[in-house]
């Protein structure tokens, strides 16, 4: 549905988006626009924030007083049992993170010249949760590690409560990626020999 005389976007907005599209874009954006400005009441023009507790980007998203909400388990992982001490929970990590990426991990054993070998600090929150994610080894090659890295640790996590095991609540794991780019926590590696 175009936009009539009547219900012409605000200028700054046409200025913006307008002569910076393609005419087929052009089109969306006025589509998009129409629907934008025809709603009405307190929260017209507002942009919806996801419910707390959802991801966005494989990122938690803030729950109650700022803190990150708990993710449900992820999809096919089961909930994270509690774990002794700091080696079961980056065992459960590190078998988390397999199960987790089926399509870029491997199980077997590691070629002898690896691609990468990124090394994270993942900070938990008590509950097991992600809180930070810091790198501690950056590669020379392959810098797109980290990231794929990264986002394996978000879509294993959450990895079990933590909160009886001393601070800081935090693990490392090295990451050995081959040369598909697929990678086996170092955890893994260490327990396999």
């Amino acid at each position: 549905m175009p936009c009539d005389d009547h219900q012409q976007p605000p200028d700054p907005w046409r200025r913006a988006c307008l002569p910076s599209v393609a005419l087929s874009t052009m089109a969306w954006c006025l589509a998009g626009c129409t629907q934008l400005f025809h709603k009405t009441g307190p929260d017209a023009g507002r942009k919806q924030a996801p419910p707390k507790g959802q991801t966005k980007g494989g990122v938690t998203q803030q729950g109650e007083a700022g803190r990150p909400a708990p993710l449900a388990a992820a999809k096919g992982l089961g909930e994270p049992t509690r774990q002794r001490n700091w080696e079961g929970v980056r065992l459960q990590a590190a078998r988390r993170l397999v199960a987790a990426n089926p399509d870029i991990t491997y199980t077997s054993r590691p070629p002898d010249i690896l691609k990468a070998i990124p090394v994270l600090t993942v900070d938990l929150h008590a509950d097991g949760s992600i809180r930070r994610i810091e790198i501690m080894r950056r590669p020379r090659q392959a810098l797109q590690s980290v990231e794929i890295a990264k986002q394996a640790l978000r879509r294993a996590a959450p990895f079990g409560p933590v909160a009886h095991l001393p601070k800081p609540w935090r693990f490392n794991e090295t990451f050995l990626f081959n040369d598909d780019l697929k990678f086996k926590p170092m955890t893994l590696d260490r327990r396999a020999g």
